[in-house]
């Protein structure tokens, strides 16, 4: 009877850990899929995060670092907007806060809009985020207005203009 060892070819440069539950990974792999914490080689030691943004960043997965900030969502105060960058960073969606344009309070500097801007690799993730926490609705598809309600507003405006040509020409018509 044989009695095997463990193979030269999971050594440690071919598997991974998670250091927060221990499960084992394919060198390919860089996050643990329950956790989500990046993965390390075995019998390596993990300090303890130095700070508060240090944690922070160590959620990060760096999928979603790429490309130009993009709107995702919008909040009524900071707290909310804090509530939501939360909610992305637990996706592992890095997230900045931004107060909206053209609204300034200096006195009460918690209050008005803000803007939730994400990396642009990180928005498709992060808007299902969003939809799937119950904040689809509050969710912003770009900065900029949807066609089809422009295009709404314009046959409106026209609309009105022809009915008050209608009316003039009524008018001038009995007078």
């Amino acid at each position: 009877m044989v009695v095997s060892k463990k193979s030269p070819s999971r050594s440690s440069s071919s598997a991974l850990i998670c250091p927060s539950c221990g499960r084992e990974y394919p060198a390919s792999e860089r996050f643990c899929a329950t956790c989500r914490m990046p993965l390390v080689p075995p019998g390596e030691v993990i300090e303890a995060p130095r700070s508060e943004a240090h944690e922070r960043a160590r959620k990060v997965d760096p999928r979603f670092t790429r490309g130009p900030l993009v709107r995702v969502a919008g909040a009524a105060q900071q707290p909310e907007a804090d509530m939501i960058s939360g909610l992305l960073l637990e996706q592992g969606v890095p997230s900045v806060v931004r107060r909206s344009a053209g609204f300034d309070v200096p006195d009460f500097l918690a209050a008005g809009p803000r803007d939730i801007l994400v990396p642009e690799s990180g928005a498709t993730v992060a808007r299902e985020a969003l939809y799937g926490a119950g904040l689809g609705a509050e969710v912003a598809t770009s900065g900029r207005p949807d066609p089809r309600q422009v295009a709404l507003v314009v046959a409106g405006i026209f609309a009105g203009g022809g009915a008050i040509a209608l009316v003039v020409w009524a008018i001038s018509q009995l007078v």
